[in-house]
């Protein structure tokens, strides 16, 4: 009798990538909820653990803790909605030649991820003032934006749109100022501003504090 030799099914990983993502998913939202309702402090990850059906060893493992958890969540509120990533459709906005154009599609993507994001650094901001092992993560969240806007206001000396007169230093801090969570809670969340109101006062902020006058 001929040997048979038994065929190999290839090993098939989409299962278990599919499983992974679905877990993660149910992770960041449960701690999401919670740290929401109970705030940061409250929140211990027995809880978000226990909500989301894992282990704490699982979250540990995978978030190193609560200020992972954190960091988690707003790498996913930066990616904002859709299929191509927020600050992946704001690198792309440098292709206009009109500055314009690109301040306003700025403004547009500060409408998207600021309601998730704000919330987040907010959460942290105020939880820091009673847990000073959470200043580090407050400062690593502010810094990270801030690089990302002195890299904006550096596009916009290199292509000629900044304003004369105006510094690198001081176009960076306007337009980390003006896209602060500070400045969604104030307009946004104390004073009832809409989102399209307060996308529309980004916009004009930063053209008129930046760019040349038409």
């Amino acid at each position: 009798m001929p040997h048979r030799v038994k065929e190999r099914r290839a090993y098939d990983s989409s299962g278990r990538r599919a499983e992974a993502h679905l877990r993660r998913k149910a992770v960041l939202g449960s701690a999401r909820e919670l740290f929401t309702e109970n705030g940061f402090a409250a929140t211990t990850v027995a809880e978000v653990a226990s909500a989301s059906g894992v282990s704490s060893e699982t979250i540990y493992k995978a978030y190193g803790g609560k200020a992972g958890l954190v960091r988690a969540l707003y790498a996913v509120a930066l990616e904002g909605e859709g299929d191509v990533a927020a600050e992946q459709r704001s690198d792309e906005l440098r292709a206009c030649a009109d500055a314009r154009e690109v301040v306003t599609g700025w403004s547009r993507l500060a409408m998207e991820v600021a309601p998730k994001v704000s919330s987040l650094q907010l959460l942290v901001r105020d939880a820091a003032l009673v847990d000073p092992s959470l200043h580090d993560l407050l400062t690593e969240l502010d810094d990270a934006r801030h690089r990302r806007m002195t890299e904006n206001a550096e596009f916009l000396r290199a292509t000629g749109h900044l304003r004369r007169g105006v510094t690198l230093h001081a176009a960076a801090d306007l337009l980390w100022s003006v896209s602060s969570p500070e400045m969604f809670e104030l307009l946004v969340s104390r004073r009832g501003w809409s989102l399209e109101t307060y996308a529309a006062f980004v916009d004009s902020t930063i053209a008129h504090g930046l760019l040349e006058p038409a």
